[in-house]
């Protein structure tokens, strides 16, 4: 592979034991979020199209918003990028989003920028409604975009990902319209598309853009011919660029093919936007504790342009490595903290319950594991018997040590 370059999970086991006419329905709820099927009634492109819309898992029982990433062939996309965001969050990568995938009616139409002059051996065109990706971009910007932000709890932070011709849709929305979406991944870009029109145009965008605050990834599998040569290309005119706020990433995958390369690409393309993401791996020590977390997380605020919190997983791993250090009046402390940012989770009160029985303080432990429990009933908590559990042995104990005392 040639490069050319521009949280764990929450602990939840007791360590004692290690305008628009919208229709919905739910049609599968996997490990990944739940996804939903909405039929939307365009009258910019004058037909119902079918958007698929995945919610992070908690998404139904929190408050939390999240950026979005929408996507072009949505349908053949939704399952392998869904399960990329979960395991690039599960390994503190990235954060959760919202992912939406618009699926196909006339393909060609809406994701080609120029109408194609291609005829057949007869004299007719060979793709007659090519040349409407202006007006798809306006149904993204006037109808779906609104839809969505109307609807779910979002961030203002968007990206777009497209491929093959999706890819050459992901480009051109970058160089009309760049401040519609924050970043781009465009995977086997078609930017030999009638003669290579849009990479003529990207060409000139590059070289005459001062400013841009966009990040963007693109790469290729083993494509020989027009596909490749252009896409070449298009990676020297990125390596000419000095635009200011400008982040790219431009690789080929020799080892993929025009359809394999989407899995990784859409992976390695969340890396490259969400770079930097990680804070250090011990906060204990050379992280600087909550202090540094709260530093790096600020940091990120600046970058994506929106107020990000530190986790309450990743506060949660910081107290059990201060417990795992010796250190439990520090473990207390950030156990506290996580339970004033986080109040309405189940999880808080149980970690600091433990941090109160492991140093013998049973008395402290109990009401915080019979709040864990009670959160964990009202939301729904799929480790409410951990809670629960954990506040019947301790409660256990106490009445024990009442019978001795009398």
């Amino acid at each position: 592979m040639t490069t050319y370059l521009g949280s764990k999970p929450f602990r939840v086991l007791s360590a004692f034991a290690v305008l628009l006419m919208i229709t919905a329905a739910a049609i599968a709820q996997p490990a990944t979020g739940t996804v939903k099927r909405f039929t939307i009634k365009s009258t910019v492109l004058g037909e119902d199209r079918i958007v698929l819309i995945r919610t992070p898992p908690g998404y139904e029982t929190n408050k939390q918003a999240y950026p979005v990433l929408y996507m072009t062939d949505g349908d053949a996309h939704m399952g392998h990028t869904a399960s990329s965001i979960e395991f690039l969050v599960n390994n503190g990568r990235m954060p959760e989003l919202i992912v939406v995938g618009v699926t196909n009616t006339d393909r060609t139409r809406d994701l080609t920028p120029a109408k194609s002059t291609n005829k057949n051996a007869a004299g007719v065109l060979q793709f007659p409604t090519a040349g409407g990706a202006d007006n798809f971009l306006k149904f993204f910007e006037t109808e779906l975009i609104p839809e969505i932000e109307k609807d779910y709890r979002v961030q203002p932070y968007r990206i777009l990902a497209g491929h093959s011709f999706g890819g050459l849709f992901a480009i051109h929305a970058m160089i009309t319209k760049p401040a519609l979406f924050n970043s781009y991944v465009a995977v086997s870009p078609s930017l030999q598309w009638e003669n290579a029109e849009a990479l003529k145009r990207a060409e000139t965008f590059l070289q005459n853009r001062k400013d841009l605050k966009v990040t963007l990834y693109t790469s290729l599998g083993n494509e020989p011919g027009p596909i490749g040569d252009n896409f070449d290309k298009f990676r020297a005119a990125l390596g000419k660029t000095n635009i200011k706020g400008f982040e790219w990433q431009a690789e080929r995958m020799d080892d993929e093919d025009h359809g394999s390369v989407v899995l990784r690409s859409h992976y390695f393309g969340l890396r490259k936007v969400y770079d930097g993401w990680q804070g250090p791996r011990d906060l204990t020590t050379t992280g600087g504790g909550l202090k540094g977390a709260d530093e790096h997380y600020k940091k990120l605020s600046e970058k994506f342009g929106y107020t990000i919190a530190v986790p309450e997983n990743l506060i949660n791993q910081l107290g059990y490595q201060f417990l795992a250090q010796g250190k439990p009046d520090d473990a207390i402390a950030v156990f506290k903290a996580n339970v004033e940012r986080y109040p309405a989770s189940a999880n808080v009160y149980d970690s600091l319950a433990e941090a109160y029985e492991r140093g013998g303080r049973n008395d402290l432990a109990e009401p915080l594991y019979d709040k864990a429990r009670t959160l964990g009933e009202q939301n729904k908590d799929p480790n409410t018997a951990i809670y629960k559990a954990n506040y019947e042995r301790v409660h256990a104990k106490l009445k024990e040590t009442t019978k001795k005392q009398q």
